[in-house]
């Protein structure tokens, strides 16, 4: 599916350090980073991970693959719990230290990545941004619409029982977060059927694909999801939901909540279930989030969060409210 496999290493001790640049390097290898970058990649994660160790005690790296044919490369994210910063961009100029170092590790991070930014409030913690592209492009490629996700397995589990995915033609963008059954192989096979029927599906309304998920995935321990539909001409969404997913369309001022059907994909559903219509307000993003992050989620303790790069809104919401005890998905979707 769409769901480049993210990864995310627990950094708590130096002694970790080589193993995670070699586990990093090998997902930087299979995205075709060349040599020189390679190299680079190496020494971000060096700087990332010692800021982590040295100013919050340690922290979590969650790193993507990015796949697409005009930008393929790595994503990192570093996320902390520390003390965060009172000035973020004066800590980015080298030279600048809040431990009597040299300072430069926040530079040198910002100067080797093709797109860096920092998030940080006084008393809450950081996260960091830093993408590597095999090709560095000399500007964005324009796109109708950016998915920025956090897509985790349980913690001591090996497949993700979540899924995502996407897809677009002139009139209409869709996009499906699938939560299978509980965790584990099953709970994936669940997921990844729903999101191959909702690929296959030719309807352009929610309900219907939704329709066409439950009748593909009968023979799976069942699952839930939301499908949410933009109509590019008349600029709304059209959603529709069955069970626990959390799905708003939000901004900085104000939040729009879907509230989904009852009901269990591949089991139950009910027979007139429908899409709810919500209008697509200039800044807003829509947010969807699996069980394994609280319901209780909420941003308006980072308003400025959305003046930056919808990874880092992913990484907050993620940061401030996962659950660590199930699969933990957070995906957001922009359109232009």
């Amino acid at each position: 599916m769409d769901n480049d496999r993210q990864q995310v290493f627990n950094l708590t001790d130096r002694s970790y350090l080589n193993i995670l640049k070699k586990d990093i390097s090998k997902i930087g290898q299979s995205v075709g980073l060349p040599a020189k970058r390679l190299a680079e990649l190496d020494l971000v994660v060096s700087e990332i991970a010692t800021n982590l160790l040295k100013h919050a005690g340690g922290g979590e790296i969650i790193v993507r693959p990015l796949t697409d044919e005009n930008a393929k490369g790595i994503e990192i994210l570093s996320i902390d719990k520390g003390p965060g910063m009172a000035d973020p961009a004066k800590m980015i100029e080298d030279g600048v230290s809040t431990t009597k170092t040299l300072g430069h590790g926040l530079g040198s991070i910002k100067r080797l990545s093709d797109h860096f930014q920092l998030y940080s409030l006084k008393g809450w913690g950081t996260v960091l941004l830093s993408r590597l592209f095999v090709t560095p492009a000399s500007s964005p490629v324009s796109s109708r619409m950016g998915v920025y996700p956090i897509v985790l397995c349980k913690p001591g589990e090996t497949l993700c029982g979540d899924s995502y995915a996407t897809k677009a033609n002139p009139y209409f963008i869709k996009v499906i977060l699938a939560d299978g059954l509980g965790h584990g192989p099953l709970a994936n096979v669940a997921s990844q059927k729903a999101c191959e029927a909702f690929k296959k599906s030719v309807f352009n309304s929610p309900n219907d694909i939704i329709g066409d998920i439950h009748r593909h995935v009968k023979d799976t321990r069942g699952l839930v999801a939301t499908v949410a539909v933009y109509d590019i001409t008349h600029k709304v969404w059209k959603i529709c939901g069955v069970g626990n997913i959390s799905t708003r369309l939000c901004n900085a001022i104000t939040s729009k909540t879907h509230v989904p059907y009852n009901g269990i994909l591949g089991l139950n559903i009910s027979s007139r279930i429908d899409s709810q219509v919500i209008e697509n307000e200039t800044g807003s993003y829509l947010v969807l989030c699996s069980d394994g992050i609280s319901t209780r989620w909420e941003t308006s303790r980072h308003t400025s969060v959305f003046k930056y790069d919808l990874s880092i809104l992913s990484a907050v919401i993620y940061r401030d409210y996962a659950r660590h005890s199930d699969d933990m998905s957070v995906v957001v979707v922009k359109v232009n």
